[in-house]
């Protein structure tokens, strides 16, 4: 029997996850939340974003559920998971209301803006018996996933340095640009950076401490721009990333990073428009051919596939998310205070 989703906002992610739904085995998009009249008459030539996924266009909603009630759609006996693609500052509020609903839960990225919302969240999920699911999706991006599979198998050795980057143009496209107000988004430090801190604990687990660097927006009084420094036990685990929003408007985005292995180096960069490099200790350099995935179906069928089996969600745990916000909280603590800061769980 196929998971029926109720997706909860119609912005870049909403209708993203919208139209990767089509790709997804046993799941049916039941239910649109959205207080756009435009957006729910299927009107979304106003969506935008920085990603090359389809977003603007008309949709046929026929046969879907349309609510601008948010209410009204955790009411509805049809859903089974709510897929919360709401701003940031909303994630804990509606998270909480489907999840005490009876309703499994997906919600965007970062978990929330703070650790207190992002443990209530994850307490509540454990006492109702539902999952709780949180998108960071790069760990379904090949390229990246490609690190985590080297690591694992060990072929190469161990995976030794790696330097993350993750750098984009001011996101200007959203709903009453609410990117822009650090205290609904959480800045480019939370809001973009989160993508490679989960990485880092994905590989690593959380570091003992972490130092940064870079400057702060004044008009935002939030970080633009800042390099991070991780800490580990393991002393000769050398971890850097790099990220924020400083990049002028044609920029629009850019990932990637370099990582070195005990017997191997591999570099990895967007803008680039090929696959990983891979330079091993015989002096070859190849390019590594990967399968293609579009990663966003391929998290929320994971997601959809944990709901259907009743597996647990190990890949996107909330209990992970919340690490994530919590190494990138700390380093922004770290810059304000221009000193390494411990990370305690």
């Amino acid at each position: 029997m196929a998971v029926q989703v109720a997706v909860v906002g119609l912005g870049f992610m909403g209708v993203t996850h919208y139209r990767s739904y089509k790709k997804v085995k046993g799941a049916r998009v039941v239910a649109v939340f959205s207080r756009d009249p435009k957006k729910l008459a299927g009107d979304w030539r106003s969506v935008r974003g920085n990603l090359p996924t389809e977003t603007g266009g008309r949709e046929d909603l026929g046969g879907v559920k349309r609510y601008d009630d948010l209410d009204a759609v955790l009411r509805d006996p049809e859903v089974d998971l709510v897929d919360i693609c709401l701003p940031t500052h909303l994630h804990a509020e509606a998270t909480l209301k489907a999840l005490q609903a009876g309703k499994h839960v997906l919600v965007e990225k970062p978990i929330a803006l703070t650790l207190r919302d992002a443990d209530r969240m994850v307490e509540t999920a454990q006492k109702v018996g539902r999952f709780l699911m949180v998108g960071q999706v790069l760990r379904f991006f090949p390229e990246f996933r490609l690190l985590k599979d080297m690591q694992d198998s060990g072929q190469y050795g161990r995976l030794k340095g790696l330097h993350l980057k993750r750098v984009i143009s001011k996101p200007t496209w959203a709903a009453d640009n609410w990117f822009a107000d650090p205290k609904k988004s959480g800045g480019p430090i939370v809001d973009l950076h989160i993508h490679d801190a989960d990485f880092v604990v994905f590989l690593f687990g959380l570091p003992e401490s972490v130092f940064t660097t870079g400057w702060v927006d004044p008009q935002r009084d939030t970080p633009e721009y800042f390099v991070t420094q991780y800490r580990f036990a393991d002393r000769e685990v050398t971890v850097t990333a790099m990220g924020g929003d400083a990049a002028m408007p044609k920029w629009v985005f850019e990932h990637g990073y370099d990582a070195f292995f005990e017997r191997a180096t591999v570099e990895f960069n967007s803008r680039w428009g090929k696959p990983p490099s891979l330079f091993t200790e015989d002096g070859k350099q190849r390019e590594v051919r990967l399968k293609t995935v579009d990663a966003f179906a391929a998290e929320l069928q994971y997601a959809v596939d944990c709901v259907r089996k009743n597996e647990p969600p190990v890949l996107l745990s909330g209990e992970s998310a919340r690490n994530a916000l919590l190494l990138c909280l700390k380093e922004a603590e770290s810059l304000r205070k221009g000193k390494p800061v411990k990370v305690t769980a």
